[in-house]
């Protein structure tokens, strides 16, 4: 072959190696991405620095301004720009609800001392706090914690018809709160029970059933029954059961329920 020829088929090889690398760059050329800045306006609302638990009283430190989107503000929030001194003023306040980290800070979250107590803060409006004695073989193994639901039940002894005297147990009332028990009002993050020391819950009630519930105390025993979660909000509030003000002694038909005596008024 020809020096020529030798040179030509030289120059063409190198150029469509070239062209081979020139193509692959172009082909796996990384894509640009293009950034839009869209200014958004914001200002700074007051947020929890670390969790707050319930009943838990908080300082300064625990707090901290986060900026925030202006539209996502509701009348709640607590602005650096309407009230700078925030951190201060509720320092010393009792968080009446959970305020997880990052939360935005409501004035109806915390309550200030001298406003009244923790469990009197998360009682809704018309109802009352009452306890009653518990003990495990009562009150589910004391597995029962705040904010389930129960069914309360009186067992008492009571004079039947032919003098002797006999056990009865009334439903007195239906899917009712527990806002306490012993001292404990919240769920506390890995418990599974309640604290074992506690000997008392504390319950939801209307007026008329508070009433109800320390005549029934007075009278026998009393026994929570846990409810399913899947139900305990399907009736809403807490239900009556027997009116203890209109039982009298042999004025129902008795029902064995479970082994144990048990009692329906108003029948003829």
């Amino acid at each position: 072959m020809k020096k020529a020829q030798l040179i030509v088929l030289s120059v063409a090889g190198v150029t469509g190696i070239l062209a081979f690398v020139l193509i692959k760059n172009l082909i796996n050329k990384p894509q640009v991405e293009k950034r839009v800045e869209v200014q958004v306006k914001s200002t700074e609302v007051l947020v929890a620095r670390t969790d707050i638990g319930l009943g838990e009283v908080a300082n300064d430190g625990l707090f901290r301004w986060q900026s925030w989107p202006q539209e996502a503000v509701t009348p709640g929030f607590i602005t650096r720009a309407a009230n700078p001194g925030a951190m201060a003023q509720y320092s010393g306040t009792i968080a009446r609800a959970p305020i997880m980290a990052g939360e935005p800070v409501t004035s109806l979250k915390l309550i200030k001392a001298g406003q009244g107590g923790v469990l009197a803060a998360i009682l809704p409006e018309g109802m009352r706090a009452i306890s009653t004695k518990i003990k495990e073989e009562t009150a589910v193994g004391r597995l029962i914690l705040p904010n389930d639901r129960v069914d309360v039940i009186l067992t008492r002894r009571m004079r039947g018809r032919t003098g002797q005297e006999e056990f009865v147990s009334d439903m007195l009332f239906f899917n009712v709160r527990v806002l306490a028990i012993g001292q404990q009002i919240e769920t506390k993050e890995g418990k599974k029970s309640a604290e074992g020391a506690a000997n008392t819950a504390t319950l939801e009630l209307t007026p008329r059933q508070a009433e109800q519930l320390a005549l029934a105390n007075s009278m026998g025993e009393i026994s929570l029954a846990l409810r399913s979660i899947a139900e305990r909000d399907a009736e809403g509030g807490p239900k009556e059961g027997e009116d203890l003000s209109k039982s009298k002694s042999g004025s129902g038909v008795k029902l064995l329920r479970y082994g144990v005596k048990s009692r329906v008024y108003g029948v003829n």
